[in-house]
């Protein structure tokens, strides 16, 4: 039996319940009538539940999320999703210092971006102590490399086995070239996007793209609901709201480099537009977690200082959001502990049992904390921040991105984790498959570089 992963109603509403409780929404009336009527909680790791529901109760969690839609927030004017409003809870906005990129600088950030992901594909939905066992027990803890087989007892990896899709391509003794990912395929597509339409693309721009471009099956969480949305007709942005519990996940942010990275010294304009991308799919939060990164890569163009560019990133989205204080709270944590475990397991500890572990809020906070408490170093920013869980090839990608930017060469970068990439990547986005990261680089400079 087919069962379609992150569409189905019945796995949705608890999803819901859950985004509702969080973003100040009262769902405990809505919850009860779910329960009462037998409904499950969502999957905690999956994207659909092992069975399909009964017609009633898919009738009535379409239902039901209708009116958890309708809910009033408390939280609505902290966090609002329009720019506009965006910009006035930005007190500290900043302002414009256009600079210039190298093209060795986006050929090391376009590379960094692929180690992190390959990195954190093989653990990719493994909880963090299976994580941290597996690079154990083959001597690689703190993570140096890649992750292996070798050397790691059968019973421990039948007890966590790697993430069936990846591990084939993606454990240091398999890798030939980047493999496909959609840590990827969304960079690639955004870079189609800035060729077809300029910095001036609109939201309508990205949804046509995708429709014309990215395949359905290659979209997850956020960006399937909301492609779901396009083709029963509804348009930007209501495509990120409409029966969508996934529009505060991480989605947006794994968008975001290339906005970052053409627009050198200007924040601000990476950062709306991202918003421009963003909106597609997601609202408030998620919406953040794209800004904030599109920042933070914008000012690694102009300041070699990490830390820095964290500061930065905090200046683009509302300081009273959930997000601002999720991210000060991490980049504390990781100036006050030596030990990151230390860090990871405090984060672990304060989202734990309120956000998916897709979610935007920690994974981002995570990032944050990764580079603050390795300064910014290339392996010790990847390796803490898949090391610390969660969405593990998502926040090595954007972590990766970020630190490798501020080498600015990828001569500079370990060969150990460059060489086995092969200048090759795989992707099912238009003709870019199999294109050298050198090409890529030169591509994203020229649209860097047009007025």
């Amino acid at each position: 039996m087919l069962r379609l992963t992150w569409v189905q109603p019945e796995d949705l509403l608890g999803h819901e319940l859950r985004q509702a409780r969080q973003d100040g929404r009262e769902p405990s009336a809505i919850a009860a009538r779910w329960k009462a009527a037998g409904g499950a909680e969502a999957p905690i790791r999956a994207g659909a539940s092992a069975e399909p529901a009964t017609r009633y109760l898919r009738q009535l969690a379409e239902d039901l999320l209708d009116e958890l839609a309708d809910l009033p927030s408390r939280l609505a004017d902290d966090e609002p999703t329009d720019l506009a409003s965006i910009r006035a809870r930005c007190p500290a906005w900043p302002s414009p210092a256009p600079a210039a990129l190298t093209r060795s600088a986006l050929e090391a950030a376009w590379l960094g971006r692929a180690v992190g992901c390959l990195l954190g594909k093989p653990v990719e939905k493994l909880p963090l102590e299976a994580i941290r066992e597996l690079a154990r027990r083959s001597g690689n803890w703190p993570l140096r490399t890649y992750f292996t087989a070798k050397g790691v007892p059968a019973d421990l990896l039948a007890a966590h086995p790697w993430n069936r899709r990846s591990a084939a391509t993606s454990l240091a003794e398999n890798i030939d070239g980047m493999p496909e990912d959609d840590d990827l395929n969304y960079p690639l597509l955004n870079l189609l996007l800035l060729q077809r339409h300029g910095r001036d693309f609109s939201t309508a721009d990205v949804a046509r793209l995708w429709l014309d471009e990215l395949p359905a099956g290659r979209t997850f969480t956020a960006e399937r609901l909301a492609y779901r949305n396009l083709l029963k007709g509804l348009e930007p942005p209501r495509t990120a709201r409409h029966r969508n519990p996934f529009r505060e996940w991480i989605g947006a942010l794994i968008r975001a480099d290339v906005h970052g990275w053409t627009n050198p010294g200007d924040p601000a304009a990476a950062a709306a537009q991202a918003h421009r991308d963003a909106t597609l799919t997601h609202t408030a939060n998620g919406v953040y977690a794209a800004m904030f990164t599109a920042a933070v890569i914008a000012q690694a163009a102009v300041t070699p200082d990490v830390h820095a560019c964290l500061s930065t990133g905090l200046t683009v989205i509302p300081p009273a959001s959930r997000l601002a204080g999720a991210i000060t709270h991490a980049i504390g944590l990781a100036r006050r502990h030596d030990d990151f475990d230390t860090v990871v397991d405090e984060l672990h500890a304060t989202h734990a049992g309120t956000h998916h572990w897709v979610h935007a809020i920690p994974n981002t906070a995570l990032v944050a904390a990764a580079l603050t408490h390795a300064h910014g170093d290339f392996t010790g920013s990847v390796s803490r921040a898949v090391g610390g869980g969660w969405d593990t090839d998502s926040n090595g990608a954007t972590t990766g991105s970020i630190a490798a930017l501020l080498t600015g060469s990828p001569e500079r970068l370990p060969d150990h984790w460059t060489a086995p990439l092969k200048n090759r990547l795989a992707t099912s986005v238009a003709d870019f498959n199999g294109v050298g990261f050198d090409t890529l680089a030169h591509l994203t400079h020229r649209e860097a570089a047009r007025p």
